[in-house]
């Protein structure tokens, strides 16, 4: 199960959440905030998901900033 740990303005805004992630281990997805996927673009808002089990981390993550 995923979980919404941020929401961005753009996508690369979400891509650089995404890569922070990554880079600390825990595996990121970035989704449309939109309820149509359709004609989606890059500046709409993203969700940054990332697995229920590694919230604890992830949010240890966004302490350090």
């Amino acid at each position: 199960m995923w979980i919404e740990i941020a929401k961005a303005p753009n996508l690369m805004i979400a891509s650089i959440w995404k890569e922070l992630f990554d880079a600390e281990g825990v595996t990121a997805l970035v989704v449309p905030d939109v309820p149509d996927w359709e004609g989606v673009s890059e500046r709409q808002p993203r969700r940054v998901m990332v697995p229920l089990d590694k919230k604890h981390v992830a949010e240890e993550v966004m302490r350090k900033l």
